[in-house]
């Protein structure tokens, strides 16, 4: 018992897509009614220089296997969540495999209907805001009764809640969180606590999901040079060890609360300089599959994380030629076969972020889901319609895609009633 309710896991049971979807990286849509054709390639991403991190493997990971796309997806054992997924529209299955953001200041009656066209299954607030949290609440209604889900399954209301400098949503009800780096000298029974707390905060609000914590770790050679994490204090510091302790407190305090989390940027951000966000090459030319730094995403896991997020960073020991959410190795490879992980699989921003901008919008969400993922974030409305365009015309052109969409939704829709938020029942 949890927050004073049992959190019921509907398994989800893996098997492989027919071999038609697994093959069709190379043609992913763009615009509707166009050809879906090879995307351009961006230069070769640059070598970034090398820095001293802790020891190269980690125990429960296995050794890299074929980097072919293999991908993986909830069959009929998934039980009535799959026949409630069944039971959607294509476009109604489609929404679902999107979170739409929105500035808590900026939805306007366009951006309702753009949501309401789209039949966006999930909503990131951004921005910060010290509106507070019943006028937070007020918005998080207005989205809601605006929104058009389908029957039995609602919407879910996102935030990123990490902390310090990187809290979105603060004002009256809400407590100042302080930075990753400052949680992580709590103990673990303290964050989790602390944790709960800001959950039921969220919750009061509207809030469905966290997308937090970060489990990037930055070792102490790089330090304030890493811009995404470092620079910002949003790791738990340079102790693999220590970052999947407080990774992991924080998630059971979240789940306490009955706040769904996602642990975040999978494979690591750490030992990157730039920010994926704001330049095209962001490069990791040190990780590996089986790295000692990916501790903490094995703890988020095994402590119940909703989802994982996938970056959008080139890792060249890895897979050097796919950005990492584009990447079936990455997805299918290290994040449902060696991590075990059968939820739902996020991207980073695939909408606004410098890192994907040379690929056009609807490709990006093909290839995402392709790949392997579940939903994409999309933090630019404006390139919305466009991404859910592209993923109906790859369905309706390519039956074994359109079966890819129903397994992903059903797994969007296995999470949401873990959480009370979809009625498999």
């Amino acid at each position: 018992m949890l927050g004073g309710r049992t959190k019921k896991r509907h398994r989800i049971f893996v098997a492989p897509l027919l071999a038609g979807a697994l093959l069709a990286v190379a043609a992913c849509g763009t615009e509707p009614g166009t050809a879906l054709t090879q995307a351009p390639k961006p230069p070769s991403p640059s070598t970034s220089p090398g820095y001293s991190t802790p020891g190269s493997s980690s125990p429960g990971l296995s050794s890299p296997a074929s980097s072919s796309p293999v991908s993986s997806a909830p069959s009929s054992g998934s039980g009535s969540c799959a026949q409630l997924a069944a039971d959607l529209s294509l476009d109604e299955q489609i929404g679902q495999l999107f979170m739409a953001g929105v500035s808590v200041q900026g939805f306007t009656d366009s951006v309702a209907a753009r949501f309401a066209d789209t039949r966006v299954g999930e909503v990131l607030l951004l921005e910060n805001s010290q509106a507070g949290v019943s006028r937070i609440k007020e918005l998080t209604n207005r989205i809601r009764s605006a929104s058009k889900p389908p029957r039995g399954v609602k919407v879910m209301l996102a935030a990123d809640q990490e902390g310090g400098l990187v809290q979105r949503l603060q004002g009256p009800g809400f407590d100042r969180i302080p930075s990753a780096q400052q949680q992580a000298t709590m103990s673990d029974g303290q964050l989790a606590r602390k944790a709960a707390i800001w959950g039921k905060q969220l919750k009061k609000a509207g809030i469905d999901i966290n997308l937090a914590p970060v489990a990037d770790v930055v070792p102490s050679s790089i330090g304030t040079a890493n811009e995404p994490i470092g620079k910002l204090r949003r790791g738990y510091g340079s102790n693999p060890s220590t970052v999947a302790a407080k990774s992991g407190a924080f998630i059971a305090g979240m789940d306490s609360a009955g706040v769904a989390t996602s642990v975040k940027h999978f494979p690591g951000l750490g030992r990157v300089h730039g920010n994926t966000d704001l330049e095209q090459q962001v490069v990791d030319s040190r990780t590996t599959r089986d790295d000692v730094l990916l501790k903490g995403f094995q703890q988020g896991v095994k402590k119940g994380a909703d989802m994982v997020m996938v970056s959008t960073a080139t890792y060249t020991k890895i897979d050097p030629d796919n950005r990492a959410a584009f990447s079936a190795t990455v997805v299918e490879g290290m994040i449902r076969k060696d991590l075990n992980f059968d939820g739902v699989v996020i991207s980073d921003d695939l909408g606004s972020a410098k890192s994907v901008t040379w690929l056009p919008a609807g490709e990006r969400a093909v290839r995402f889901l392709i790949a392997g993922g579940d939903f994409v974030i999309d933090a630019d409305p404006s390139s919305l319609t466009t991404m859910v365009q592209a993923v109906r015309v790859k369905a309706k052109s390519d039956p074994d895609f359109a079966t890819v969409v129903h397994q992903k939704a059903t797994r969007v829709i296995t999470m949401k009633a873990d959480r009370g938020m979809a009625d498999c029942d």
